[in-house]
């Protein structure tokens, strides 16, 4: 059943930004044997959760899952084959900005008839974004190598990703976190930048990063006072944010949720 709904909420999504293919059999490839054999290595299960990282300035996508101890296990890193703009968030509709934050994915988020072979729309924008007066949409993870403010991968690397995410939600994953960073937010890079009109925006993303890294688990994140706040576990989330998660008011605490 669970497989069901999610092949039937990725084959009626309708994204106003994409063309469709006629071929959606591509997004029920079932993992390959080099894959299956990877995730053995690694000492994680096909369908286990899954948390992604991207990095602007590496062009670097990372790919962690979780593995018996409930910390997460990388992977495998893809080459970003594309995206656009500069480093720094995306503000508005149409300035060709490849987002930088914290999202979150679910099942009606992935498009399996996507022009670009294969796609999923990040969340973009989020309730940050929203609080921040951002504007935007349609951004996406897809193939086809060319961005006007996605993060494009080749088409080979999409199938892998899609397959990993698929096998995920039909275990039982609802959603999965992900995280797209300016660089890799070490001490010393952040150093090199504080100069930079963005530091401040980067110093909020770093507390996200430092968490994983110290971790290895990604953190509850969400929205207060227009900066993003991050929580150790749902348990620890205050239940402000659960409360004002009806209210009308873009400025209200929040928690990041995809579609």
């Amino acid at each position: 059943m669970v497989l069901r709904l999610f092949l039937v909420a990725c084959l009626s999504l309708v994204l106003a930004a994409c063309k469709f293919s006629t071929e959606p059999d591509k997004a029920l490839k079932p993992l390959s044997k080099e894959t299956k054999a990877l995730l053995a290595a690694k000492g994680v299960a096909p369908g286990a959760p899954l948390y992604v990282r991207i990095f602007k300035q590496e062009s670097e996508f990372e790919v962690w899952m979780a593995n018996a101890s409930g910390t997460y296990t990388h992977v495998k890193t893809y080459n970003v084959c594309n995206w656009s703009g500069d480093l720094g968030p995306k503000l508005k509709e149409g300035d060709k900005q490849a987002p930088e934050g914290f999202y979150v994915v679910t099942p009606a988020q992935m498009n399996p008839r996507s022009a670009y072979h294969l796609s999923f729309n990040i969340g973009y924008p989020n309730a940050f974004d929203k609080a921040n007066g951002r504007t935007g949409s349609a951004l996406m993870v897809h193939g086809g190598c060319r961005s006007a403010g996605c993060y494009a991968m080749t088409d080979e690397a999409v199938e892998e990703i899609f397959a990993l995410a698929r096998e995920a939600f039909i275990a039982g994953q609802r959603d999965f976190p992900i995280a797209a960073f300016p660089f890799r937010m070490t001490d010393e890079n952040m150093a090199f930048r504080k100069d930079h009109e963005w530091y401040a925006f980067w110093q909020n993303l770093k507390e996200g990063y430092d968490f994983f890294e110290k971790n290895r688990r990604p953190p509850i994140v969400g929205v207060q006072d227009k900066k993003y706040v991050f929580f150790d576990s749902n348990s620890a989330v205050p239940d402000v944010f659960r409360v004002s998660a009806a209210s009308a008011s873009p400025d209200a605490p929040r928690l990041i949720q995809g579609w």
